[in-house]
């Protein structure tokens, strides 16, 4: 897990300390915003879609994802801020000692493609690959086949849901600490992660798929919800809206995505 770093508060200048969450990539790397501490916190005062995301680059396969915007609600005065992140790099151009990608900034007369343009042999050691340009990288190991567990109980459906999320890369997923809040549902949690469980024979509402995201916000984290008997019309709309990823279960234990966000989240492997 990522370090506390502080974060002052731009109203009352209490420092906090904040940990950078961590997301799944699809190939099943974790993936860390880029935090720029150098930038000041921007206070949120009217939360907006765009706000809300933003872009991160896995530096395992590359690909570029949108997730939640890290913030944090300062512990003094109550203000939420957006902790600015650096914004993803095209792959294979590190950027130079000034800032400037390292291929705009020209070869070192000491090294060896510079000795090659300087009368020297051509390419170096890599035998023509200039030394700058990463080599491409390697294609992922492809995840093996969930083994569902036959659902006979809620305890069942539960257990179900968190061993499907350790498949898809999330760790220690796990039931919050404390005295559980008499519910229906029950809760899970990961690193970058709140999940809901709905093992009852009722569909999932409208409610239900909202406050699964408004918990997710609240910890900057990915909202994902499981359900045995699906979903009612409009909170499997209200979830493609907020890009909230729903699964069903069936008493087999194998959960199916059901929506795009969730197609998503589960990757072209599954």
């Amino acid at each position: 897990m990522a370090e506390a770093v502080p974060v002052r508060c731009p109203a009352c200048l209490r420092e906090n300390g904040y940990t950078a969450p961590v997301f799944p990539c699809a190939c099943g790397s974790p993936v860390h915003p880029p935090l720029d501490l150098a930038a000041p916190p921007i206070p949120l005062t009217h939360r907006t879609w765009s706000d809300t995301w933003v872009s991160v680059r896995c530096t395992t396969c590359g690909r570029e994802s949108e997730w939640p915007h890290p913030e944090l609600g300062c512990g003094a005065c109550g203000t939420v801020v957006l902790i600015p992140v650096h914004p993803p790099e095209a792959p294979g151009t590190p950027a130079g000692p000034t800032g400037t990608p390292a291929a705009a900034a020209g070869p070192d007369p000491g090294s060896a493609a510079g000795a090659g343009r300087a009368g020297g042999p051509p390419g170096g050691p890599l035998g023509g690959h200039p030394p700058h340009i990463p080599p491409p990288p390697t294609a992922p190991v492809p995840r093996p086949a969930f083994r569902p567990v036959t659902i006979r109980t809620a305890r069942d459906a539960v257990a179900t849901a968190a061993l499907y999320l350790r498949w898809l890369g999330f760790r220690d997923v796990r039931q919050p600490d404390g005295r559980p809040i008499p519910a229906a549902t029950v809760d899970l949690r990961a690193p970058g992660l709140v999940a809901q469980v709905d093992p009852t024979t009722a569909p999932a509402g409208l409610r239900a798929v909202e406050c699964v995201w408004l918990n997710g916000l609240t910890a900057s984290a990915t909202s994902v919800y499981f359900a045995l008997a699906g979903y009612t019309e409009d909170a499997r709309a209200r979830a493609d809206d907020l890009g909230i990823p729903l699964f069903v279960m069936d008493l087999t234990g194998m959960p199916q995505p059901v929506n795009d966000p969730a197609d998503a989240l589960v990757g072209p492997d599954a």
